[in-house]
């Protein structure tokens, strides 16, 4: 028993005698002490930490890419704005062409009514036809406010198409103009509605002086003075 204790402990000497870095590794695995060892495994950890794909990351999020990202996305929301306004706008331009008609029927059929209808008659048409200017006017105003919006957006949405074509972003660019120049055709069509329109309210209101000018002519002289004297038995606004 003794002997194999000697034996052991020869054995130990001479490792620690043959390998003397792993004697010092044992002492300072076990001091816990803050040595070299430490630094050695802490600076390991940080190098694992540090990214092994950054250079394919940097080469996909250049600066051209991000821009040509951002200018996509840019010409897309300035492309919805164009079209809501452009809808509303629209819609707009169609409601006051539809009372633009109205007054021009309201007008025509007052003219030919003219010689036909007493003081009352003509007091209570002749409100109709104020109310529906009144209307026509009010939804003229409507769309001149939209129109100022969809100028705006029409603005944006040119500027946005050109910065994605000067940044490379070709097909953005594209787009953005085509989307454009359709509803630069839409709203022209619908305008051109309205000018015309503009123009038959203009003639049926011509047509309704001359009428009147034509029964007033024709009115005895004692009514034509009694006329002239008084107050106009209803109020023009044309």
């Amino acid at each position: 028993m003794a002997a194999g204790s000697r034996w052991l402990r020869s054995c130990c000497s001479l490792l620690r005698q043959s390998f003397p870095v792993l004697a010092n590794m044992r002492r300072r695995c076990l001091s816990g002490t803050n040595g070299r060892w430490h630094q050695m495994v802490g600076m390991g950890v940080a190098l694992c930490a540090v990214p092994v794909m950054e250079k394919e990351n940097s080469v996909s999020l250049s600066n051209d890419a991000l821009i040509k990202r951002a200018v996509s996305l840019v010409t897309d929301s300035t492309s919805t704005l164009l079209s809501q306004t452009t809808y509303a706008l629209i819609e707009a331009l169609t409601e006051y062409t539809k009372a633009v008609y109205t007054l021009v029927s309201l007008y025509k059929q007052y003219a030919n009514l003219l010689g036909k209808m007493n003081s009352e008659e003509v007091d209570a048409v002749w409100q109709v036809v104020i109310g529906a200017r009144v209307d026509m006017t009010t939804k003229q105003q409507e769309y001149l406010r939209l129109e100022s919006s969809w100028m705006t957006a029409l603005r944006l949405s040119e500027m946005a198409a050109e910065a994605a074509y000067q940044s490379g972003a070709d097909q953005a660019s594209v787009t953005a103009r085509s989307h454009i120049q359709l509803l630069k055709s839409q709203v022209q069509e619908v305008r051109q509605l309205s000018q015309k329109a503009e123009t038959k309210l203009a003639e049926a209101q011509t047509e309704e002086l001359i009428k009147a000018q034509g029964e007033e002519s024709s009115l005895p002289q004692g009514i034509l003075g009694s006329t002239e004297a008084g107050e106009d038995p209803y109020l023009r606004e044309d």
